[in-house]
C-alpha cells in the first residue's frame, strides 16, 4: 500500500507544507503515542532535533501531541540522531523521536521515530501510526495528560558513550584533525569527543543559526573540508551530514574518500581482529563492485539491500552481521549503535590510523572502484519509469552491461526524483548509458 506520510527515512519534506506542519506534527505524536502506550506504567517519549529554525516548531508540535495523549516527554536539544536512538534505549523511554532532514536545506525537516530499542521502526508499525494520524485521537483525561521536562547531561552521556568505542590503549595526541559538523546537531558533542581523546581539532560548521544547516558544509558539500584540510595540512578530514549519521573523509592529501573505503578499512580490521560477525558485512545496491570484489578477496562476502539504512540495519539484524552501511557514509556498526552514527565511525577509522601509524591517503584507498556515474532527474509527477520508450532505453542499457557492469535505477524515498547510477570497467560506456536513460526519463516526465 502506498505510503501517505512516511518515506525511506521517517516523514521528510519543506517545512509548513503537505505532512510538515505543526498541526501534522501533533497529529504524528499522537498517533505514535498512542500505539506505543502499552502497559500500566509511566509512558516517557524523548525527543531531540537538530539545529533547523522550524526544530523548535515542530518540537512544540510532537509534544503537545504526545503529552495530549497521556505520555511524558522528554527533550534533549539538539543531539546526532543516533544519540537519541542511544538515548532512547538507555534512559528506557517507550519511544525516540529525532527531528532533522538529514543533509537537506534547512527549509525542509523531518521526523524519524525509534522503538524502545532504539531501531528506527518496521514497515508494520508505520503503517499502524500512519491510519492513526488520519484518524480522530483518543485524548488523555486532564489528570493523566503528560508532562515534558528538558535533560541538561544528554550530550555527556553521548560524548562518553562514543569515546567508549576508542581503544583505550590508544589516544589521539599529535593527530591534527578538521571537523565538519554542518552546522548541525553534533556541533557541540563531536568536537568535544575528538578534544577529550588528545587530538588538535580544526572545527568547521559548528556556528548553527538556524539557517545554515549543510549550506556548503558538511558531508555532502565535502569542497570546504578538503580546502581547509590542505590549507592546514591537516593529517585527515571528517564531515558529517545535519543529523551527523553519516560520514565521509578527507585524506591527507586532500582526497574524498567514501562510505565504501570506509566499510571496506573496518571490515578488515574487524576480519583480522577476529570481531567480524557473519560471513561479511551489509551494503546497498548502490556500493560500487570495487567494493564487492575486494572483499570477496579477503574471503569477506557483501550483501545487499535496496537504499536506505534502515534496510541495512534490518539485514544485519536478521543475518547476525555486525558491521554495515552505505557508500553516501552511513556506517552501522552493530556492536555500538543501533542505526548509522558518523562520530562512532569515525574513532574506528582514527584507531585504525593511530594504531598502524599509516598516512591517511594510503591506508583509506582499500580498493579501486569501478567507474560509476549517479545522476538524479527531477520530476513533477507520473509513473515515468513505466514509459514504454523509457523501459526499452533501459533494457538495451543492461545488455550493453553485461558481465562488465550492472546498472541501478530507482525513485528517491526523499525526493521527487529518478536516481539513474551505471557503473562499469569502461568509463566512456558508462557515461552513455547514463546519458541516454536521462533523456529518457526526462522526456517522458
Amino acid at each position: 500500500m502506498a505510503r501517505k506520510y512516511f518515506g525511506t527515512d521517517g516523514i521528510r519534506g519543506r517545512t509548513n507544507e503537505g505532512a510538515l506542519t505543526p498541526e501534522t506534527a501533533m497529529r504524528v505524536g499522537q498517533a505514535a503515542g498512542a500505539h506505543f502506550l502499552r502497559g500500566s506504567h509511566r509512558h516517557r517519549v524523548l525527543i531531540g532535533k537538530d539545529t533547523r529554525l522550524s526544530g523548535y516548531m515542530m518540537e512544540s508540535a510532537l509534544t503537545a501531541g504526545f503529552t495530549s495523549v497521556g505520555m511524558d516527554v522528554t527533550l534533549v536539544g539538539p543531539m546526532p540522531t543516533p544519540a537519541v536512538a542511544m538515548l532512547t534505549r538507555q534512559m528506557r523511554a517507550d519511544l525516540g523521536v529525532m527531528i532533522s532532514a538529514s543533509h537537506n536545506p534547512y527549509v525542509d525537516n523531518g521526523i524519524k521515530l525509534f522503538g524502545p530499542d532504539g531501531y528506527k521502526l518496521s514497515d508494520e508499525a508505520e503503517a499502524a501510526i500512519e491510519r492513526g494520524i488520519d484518524s480522530v485521537p483518543t485524548l488523555a483525561p486532564a489528570e493523566t495528560i503528560g508532562r515534558a521536562r528538558r535533560v541538561e547531561d544528554a550530550q555527556g552521556r553521548y560524548i562518553s558513550t562514543a569515546k567508549s568505542t576508542f581503544p583505550d590503549h590508544l589516544r589521539l595526541d599529535g593527530l591534527r584533525i578538521v571537523l565538519d559538523c554542518a552546522n548541525g546537531a553534533a556541533y557541540k558533542v563531536a568536537p568535544e569527543a575528538l578534544w577529550e581523546l588528545g587530538a588538535d581539532v580544526i572545527a568547521l560548521g559548528v556556528s548553527p543559526n538556524g539557517c545554515n544547516i549543510n549550506d556548503k558544509v558538511g558531508s555532502t558539500y565535502p569542497a570546504t573540508l578538503v580546502a581547509k584540510v590542505k590549507e592546514t595540512r591537516a593529517d585527515i578530514g571528517l564531515a558529517l551530514d545535519g543529523d551527523a549519521d553519516r560520514l565521509i573523509v578527507v585524506d591527507d592529501h586532500g582526497e574524498i574518500v567514501d562510505g565504501d573505503q570506509l566499510m571496506a578499512l573496518i571490515a578488515g580490521a574487524s576480519a583480522r581482529a577476529g570481531t567480524l560477525k557473519g560471513d561479511g558485512i551489509v551494503a546497498t545496491v548502490m556500493s560500487n563492485l570495487g567494493l564487492e570484489r575486494f572483499l570477496w578477496g579477503q574471503g569477506i562476502a557483501l550483501h545487499r539491500t535496496p537504499v536506505g539504512d534502515r534496510y541495512v540495519v534490518e539485514a544485519m539484524r536478521a543475518g547476525g552481521y555486525n558491521i554495515g552501511g552505505e557508500q553516501s557514509g552511513h556506517i552501522v556498526l552493530a556492536d555500538h549503535a543501533t542505526t548509522g552514527d558518523g562520530l562512532i565511525a569515525a574513532l574506528q577509522v582514527l584507531a585504525e590510523l593511530v594504531e598502524t601509524g599509516t598516512r591517511a591517503h594510503k591506508l583509506l584507498r582499500q580498493f579501486d572502484p569501478l567507474p560509476q556515474l549517479l545522476r538524479n532527474v527531477r520530476f513533477a509527477g507520473g509513473q515515468p519509469l513505466e514509459d514504454e520508450k523509457v523501459r526499452t532505453v533501459i533494457a538495451a542499457a543492461e545488455k550493453e552491461l553485461t558481465g562488465t557492469g550492472r546498472l541501478l535505477i530507482r525513485k528517491s524515498g526523499t525526493e521527487p526524483l529518478i536516481r539513474v547510477m551505471a557503473e562499469g570497467e569502461d568509463e566512456a560506456l558508462v557515461g552513455q548509458v547514463v546519458d541516454r536513460i536521462c533523456e529518457a526519463v526526462r522526456k517522458a516526465a
